[in-house]
């Protein structure tokens, strides 16, 4: 079992930027990681996910404004947003698939092992 816990989160303007960030308790090295946020009355969704081979996938909405990196040094999982938006505005969840994937795979929220408690973005007009 690996614990997730994010931090980062905050309140920011329109076009601003924040990061954010994910300690994981064991080897990330192992996982296919990613980012999910879910706004109130809406679904969770996948944000941007890097699989244990480093590629990467984003959602179409993020693509360009957001960048995801992983540490398996460090065990962390870092999300760059930049160009933010008032449609940015959820909780975001770090979360893990355990095992060998790609990010393509492990961008959909089924497929997710692991999830952590969650840190609030909200993006002001």
């Amino acid at each position: 079992q690996v614990q997730l816990v994010e931090s980062g989160g905050g309140s920011v303007q329109s076009g601003g930027s924040l990061t954010l960030s994910c300690a994981a308790s064991r080897y990330t090295y192992r996982y296919c990681m990613g980012w999910f946020r879910q706004a109130p009355g809406k679904e969770r969704e996948g944000v941007a996910a890097i699989g244990s081979d480093g590629s990467t996938s984003y959602a179409d909405s993020v693509r360009g404004r957001f960048t995801i990196s992983k540490d398996n040094a460090k065990n962390t999982l870092t999300l760059q947003m930049n160009s933010l938006k008032p449609e940015d505005t959820a909780m975001y969840y770090c979360a893990a698939r355990v095992g060998y994937y790609s990010g393509d795979y492990c961008i959909t929220p089924a497929r997710i092992d692991y999830w952590g408690q969650g840190t609030q973005v909200t993006v002001s007009s």
